[in-house]
């Protein structure tokens, strides 16, 4: 892919490329394709001040070099036309055929729609790309190119932004890549990622390659094998390679390994004509170099699910440095580095049902697994989850190999076997020996599961907490919601009704069912009964709802007084803005209001240097907010009690701590809490309270409630937290 490396290309250099691939293109309608893009793009420039249209031009070339077809480069032109111009996607349609407009359609992004967080955002995005996927292809392979572009050319942007860009694409975008076995996109996108989320790891790396005589070393290796192969098979291509930073990173960083421990640093690939010629090349090499035990992987006979087939071996040279040899047909060489774009259905001809369909039965088994999912935090881990590109193989008593996301338990095999096996199963067995429930499966082992009497035993609630693929998840809570639907009516009614009762919530049924109208319909949850069921089950988070409740409820109350013609006795008017502000012990200055009770809302703990607003609570005094709090209105004109929201702003002198709460994002590590805390102790900052968590792809989330003096003080605090080793992001949480 040594035409897609430069940052931008045009027209003419799309022209080049289209003229060197052993594809037939029709040019006259990709051209028509470029002169609506340039048109419409007109003079609108990137961040950077590079014109647009450079971009679609280099998305298409990376189609070209992909080796996809002519709609797929029309549509890499035309991708952003829709969204960005005054084209409709109808008009795309009528000049560019429906397959063309069904592509553009699927690789813009949702804009259009108000979702209530970031989260819910990526989870749309996310769902709409799989739908998308599912109907075609070429629509991921598209994103893909797009995202990849966008990575090379983000330095031009603010630090936050490439670093959240970033993390998207090594959470989302690679391993969507890898999966679809497209190893040229996923491995850039990876060193591109870390080269932002954590630039002092990936330089060091940078750095020891560097001084690594590496090129001669592999130099020599290449012509040893060459020389010998070529007595005996004709035709062989011999190449060498360095692994990527980020494979290194990852062992390295994550693994807690060192550079002795990393057997692959170096590869050297043979590609040959045959199967028979790839076992013949694998003796060759084991009869040159000693094979290091435990280290030789047949992905021929048992590929990879991303279709990835090769021979691996680690072997060490005269010289006692370990290599890895990869060993593959040219077919097969197509598959490991273009994956599912090598051979795909639309460019072979073919039509109707093909293995290419079956191929990408994963998808619409992604799509099914989070149907009942209403939790866009809880979709978007599932799905990165789902797309690990850490695996694990393990085995059936049979001998049917069974892959997961690294992490995964024995329950998470019984389902993926099938339904009915996890339903019934009861215990399990790995190698042979019982192993308790919640046994986390390892490469290579055999696990046998024991199974009850249908009909006498079920899956446990307590599993939810335990599975770690969605598949899993999925299918046992639709086991509950088939099995225990009465049961988990009753169960989740009693689970709502405390929380209303905890709330002051006062509601006869049919209050609360048209209280709840517009918050079931907005979740597709049917009625009453099935929202009961799904609380109990797991497919509604009752305490992330609540807001939204609370929201209804205030309408309803308010509906309520406007009828019975009551006044709101706490309404309190603006102040003049001529009225002088009073000083105030808090830090914070109340229009109008002296001596008053005033309270940090705990749903986004304001700062000093924060935009503020006040609320004048029930019989608990003033209440502050940030303005940008989620529980605050944008509108405040147009919200309930509008009188209730009063101005407020942060007195000069400030000799208060304040408490807030930040996040960080880190790949786990040993070490990792008390390194991040002892930079806190270094800097006199005060722990209140601390947990953390682990998230799929070895990352961990780790979470300090400190004090400090304002804003500027945090940020401080953030860039020398940022300093510690392995780092993406620290964050302050939003309300």
């Amino acid at each position: 892919m040594a035409a897609i490396r430069k940052y931008y290309q045009d027209y003419e250099e799309l022209c080049e490329l289209l003229d060197k691939s052993p594809n037939e293109y029709d040019l006259e309608k990709i051209e028509r394709a470029y002169r609506l893009a340039e048109e419409m793009h007109g003079d609108q420039r990137r961040v950077s001040g590079v014109p647009y249209i450079l971009h679609p031009t280099s998305v298409a070339c990376i189609i070209v070099d992909l080796g996809m077809d002519t709609d797929s480069v029309v549509a890499a032109l035309l991708h952003d036309v829709v969204e960005d111009t005054p084209v409709t996607l109808e008009e795309v349609e009528q000049m560019f055929g429906k397959d063309v407009a069904n592509l553009v359609n699927g690789v813009t992004k949702i804009s259009k729609i108000a979702y209530t967080s970031r989260e819910e955002r990526q989870a749309e995005n996310v769902r709409k790309m799989l739908i998308a996927m599912s109907d075609d292809i070429r629509v991921i392979i598209i994103k893909l190119a797009d995202r990849l572009h966008n990575m090379r050319t983000i330095d031009c942007m603010r630090e936050q932004k490439r670093r959240d860009i970033a993390l998207e694409t090594m959470e989302v975008f690679a391993p969507i890549a890898h999966r679809l076995g497209i190893k040229a996109i996923k491995d850039e996108m990876e060193d591109l990622s870390l080269q932002y989320l954590d630039p002092i790891g990936y330089k060091e790396i940078e750095n020891h390659l560097q001084n690594l005589d590496g090129k001669a070393f592999i130099d020599k290796i290449m012509q040893e094998i060459s020389l010998k192969v070529a007595e005996y098979i004709d035709g062989a291509v011999i190449s060498g390679r360095v692994k990527s930073i980020n494979g290194i990173y990852k062992k390295l960083i994550i693994q807690g390994r060192n550079l002795e421990e990393i057997y692959d640093i170096y590869a050297v690939r043979v590609i040959v004509d045959t199967v028979t010629d790839c076992y013949t090349v694998l003796g060759i090499i084991h009869e040159m170099f000693s094979p290091i035990p435990h280290r030789f992987k047949d992905y021929i006979s048992t590929p990879k699910p991303n279709l990835y087939r090769s021979l691996h071996t680690t072997v060490i040279s005269e010289d006692g440095v370990m290599f890895e040899v990869q060993i593959r047909t040219k077919e097969m060489h197509q598959m490991a580095e273009y994956g599912i774009a090598a051979h795909w259905k639309y460019k072979l001809g073919m039509n109707g049902k093909s293995s290419m369909d079956e191929q990408l039965a994963w998808i619409r088994q992604m799509l099914e697994n989070q149907a009942d999912n209403h939790d866009p935090a809880r979709l978007i881990k599932d799905i990165k989850t789902d797309l690990s590109s850490d695996e694990v193989f393990v085995y059936t008593p049979k001998g049917n190999l069974i892959n997961l996301p690294l992490g995964s338990t024995v329950i998470d095999v019984a389902y993926a076997i099938h339904s009915q096996v996890g339903n019934t199963m009861v215990g399990a067995k790995a190698n042979y020996r019982i192993v308790p429930i919640d046994y986390v499966v390892k490469t290579g082992d055999i696990i046998e599961i024991i199974r009850g009497k249908e009909g006498n035993v079920g899956p446990s609630r307590d599993w939810l907490k335990i599975v770690k693929t969605s598949s899993a998840r999925n299918k046992i809570r639709q086991w509950f919601k088939r099995e225990k639907r009465e049961e988990n009516i009753t169960l989740g009614k009693a689970e709502f009704e405390r929380e209303c009762k905890k709330n002051d919530f006062v509601l006869s049924e049919k209050e609360l069912e048209v209280m709840l109208e517009p918050i079931l319909k907005k979740k597709n949850i049917p009625s009453m009964e099935h929202f009961y069921a799904s609380i109990s089950y797991g497919g509604t988070v009752l305490w992330k709802l609540m807001p939204r409740i609370k929201e209804e409820y205030a309408k309803l109350e308010e509906e309520r007084k406007k009828e019975q013609g009551l006044e709101d006795e706490y309404v309190v008017p603006i102040a003049d803005e001529s009225v002088k502000p009073k000083r105030s012990k808090s830090g914070v200055i109340i229009d109008g209001m002296d001596d008053v009770d005033i309270k940090f809302a705990k749903c986004c703990t304001p700062l000093p240097g924060d935009d503020i607003i006040a609320f004048i609570t029930k019989g608990h005094g003033i209440s502050v907010h940030k303005r940008d709090c989620t529980n605050v209105p944008e509108n405040i004109a147009e919200c309930l009690s509008p009188d209730r929201w009063i101005k407020a702003k942060w007195s000069e002198a400030i000799d208060n701590s304040f408490s807030t709460v930040i996040e960080i994002h880190s790949y786990d590590r040993t070490g990792l809490v008390a390194d991040l805390a002892g930079q806190l102790g270094n800097m006199k900052i005060n722990i209140y309270n601390m947990s953390s968590k682990l998230i799929p792809g070895n990352m961990a989330v780790v979470t300090f409630n400190i004090t400090v003096r304002d804003k500027s003080h945090l940020r401080d605090i953030i860039s020398r937290l940022m300093a510690v080793r392995g780092v993406i992001s620290v964050e302050r949480t939003k309300g």
